[in-house]
This record gives structure tokens, C-alpha cells and sequence, in this order.
């Protein structure tokens, strides 16, 4: 039998990168998937968008493993829209055992120079969007009353403190606190909620030409910090997908409140 045999996934940021490697990974253990992703431009973000050919790919690479999908577009900054994503895929499947919060943005600058509007797309996002996508998702999952999983994507950069990105790393900085506090309080409704922290991911999110550039300014300084202890520079999406399977599975029943590295030997240099 499938690890995930007859469950249910919320996913934000599906459309590609980690969000769509841990849905194509939890479809493969039987899973299926409710996701969201904003399919479009953002205004500060250099990342090349996702888009909605993407986001249908995923949704026929989840079909592909023998389960169904709605996927549907939507800002995890905008609440009612993220809300009617969530409803409508759990009016359709009528349950919901695992939420991964992925959908994450990465913006550089040096802290003291960083614009108003980058921090508030960063925080919005990584953040906000965090928060909400458990708001939209607890209360089924505590009436359902058969427990659950919350995995919350953080990272490296949520356990130290990484130069040029002072949006991002305070934000993935507070990840850590919301999986905290859901830890504390879904214990009782044997709900578990853990924070996952990857080092650098092959993803849209490392072409990113500026801060390679301010990496390179201070490369005896400040370039050590972004580097791994293994002899890897990236990791493969999939590589985070079968940690985030794992979590969301039955194996990890016991572990909750924990921050989860996958990073590389980085924290141990």
C-alpha cells in the first residue's frame, strides 16, 4: 500500500519547482492534490514567473501517477481567492490530510538600500502566504478530526543569517515561528507541523544574475556563507519532495515543532 492510499494534498506554489516535484512525489504515494499557484508577473521579483501552461503540466504529471488534481490560480497574499481554490478541491475530493506551504519569492538587495516595495512583496509572499495557506486549510482538517500533516517551507536561510536577501531570510526567519506555534497548537488534534530548511534548490529562484554579482564582490568575505559542506552546489526539487513525503506520512507520526535540514553539511561548516 501507498504511503498517502487515499489522502489529500494542499499545495501552494505548484506550478513548477518544489511545489510541483512534491506533488508529482505525493501523487506518486496516492495522494491527490489541491494546489494553487499566481501564474503571473510579480512587481519586483526578477524570477521568471511561472505560468499557466506550467501549472496545467503539473496537473497532468500528477494525472500521470494515477490521481486527480485542481490546480487553480491564485495569490497566496489574497485570502478569499486562496480560500475558494482550497473549498473547491476539498468539496471534490471531501478531505484533507497534508498541507504543504511552499510558494516562496526571493528578493536581493543590501538591507540598508532595499526598497519598501520588495520587502512587502518578500514578506507578503513568503510569509503571509504561509499563513494563509494553513489559515484556509485547518479548520476542515480539525473538523475532519483524523489529524494531519502541515509542512511549511523554510530554509537555510531560516536558521542563519544569509547577506543581500534581508527580506527573504527574515521571512523564512518567521516561518519558523508560525510552524512553532501550529505545533503548539493543532497538538491536541494530532496535527503536526514541521518547517523543512534547503539549501540552494535547482530553480528558477538561483538565476537570479544580481546576487551571483554580489556574491562575487564579496567572494572572500561573504561568498563562503551560500556555500555547501558536500560537494554539491544544488539540490534537485525532488530531492526536497521525498523529505517533505516522508513528513507527511505515517513514518514521521511522531515528529512535530521541528525545523528539518536538508541542507547540504551548509549549517555544519
Amino acid at each position: 500500500m501507498k504511503r498517502l492510499e487515499g489522502k489529500v494534498a494542499f499545495i501552494t506554489g505548484v506550478a513548477r519547482g518544489q511545489g510541483r516535484a512534491h506533488a508529482v512525489k505525493l501523487a506518486s504515494e496516492g495522494a491527490n492534490i489541491i494546489g494553487v499557484d499566481i501564474c503571473a508577473p510579480f512587481e519586483t521579483v526578477k524570477v521568471k514567473p511561472a505560468t499557466l501552461d506550467d501549472l496545467a503540466e503539473t496537473a497532468a504529471l500528477v494525472e500521470a501517477q494515477g490521481q486527480q488534481a485542481v490546480l487553480r490560480q491564485a495569490d497566496v497574499r489574497d485570502m478569499d481567492a486562496l480560500q475558494a481554490a482550497f473549498d473547491e478541491g476539498f468539496a471534490k475530493f471531501g478531505r484533507i490530510d497534508v498541507v504543504v506551504a511552499n510558494a516562496g519569492v526571493l528578493t536581493v538587495d543590501w538591507s540598508w538600500e532595499m526598497s519598501e516595495e520588495k520587502w512587502q512583496e518578500t514578506i507578503g509572499i513568503n510569509l503571509t502566504g504561509v499563513w494563509h495557506a494553513t489559515k484556509a486549510a485547518i479548520p476542515a482538517m480539525i473538523s475532519q478530526g483524523q489529524g494531519g500533516s502541515i509542512i511549511l517551507t523554510s530554509s537555510t536561510a531560516g536558521l542563519y543569517g544569509q547577506p543581500f536577501t534581508i527580506g527573504y531570510t527574515a521571512s523564512k526567519h518567521g516561518v519558523v515561528g508560525i510552524g512553532r506555534a501550529l505545533a503548539a497548537e493543532l497538538s491536541e488534534h494530532n496535527i503536526r507541523v514541521n518547517t523543512i530548511h534547503p539549501t540552494g534548490v535547482k530553480t528558477e529562484m538561483v538565476n537570479i544574475p544580481e546576487l551571483t554579482d554580489m556574491i562575487a564582490t564579496r567572494a572572500e568575505t561573504l561568498g563562503p556563507v551560500f556555500m555547501n559542506g558536500l560537494p554539491v552546489e544544488y539540490l534537485e526539487p525532488e530531492d526536497i519532495a521525498n523529505v517533505v513525503a516522508f513528513l507527511a506520512s505515517d513514518e514521521a507520526k511522531y515528529t512535530t515543532g521541528s525545523q528539518v535540514r536538508i541542507d547540504a553539511g551548509k549549517l555544519n561548516r
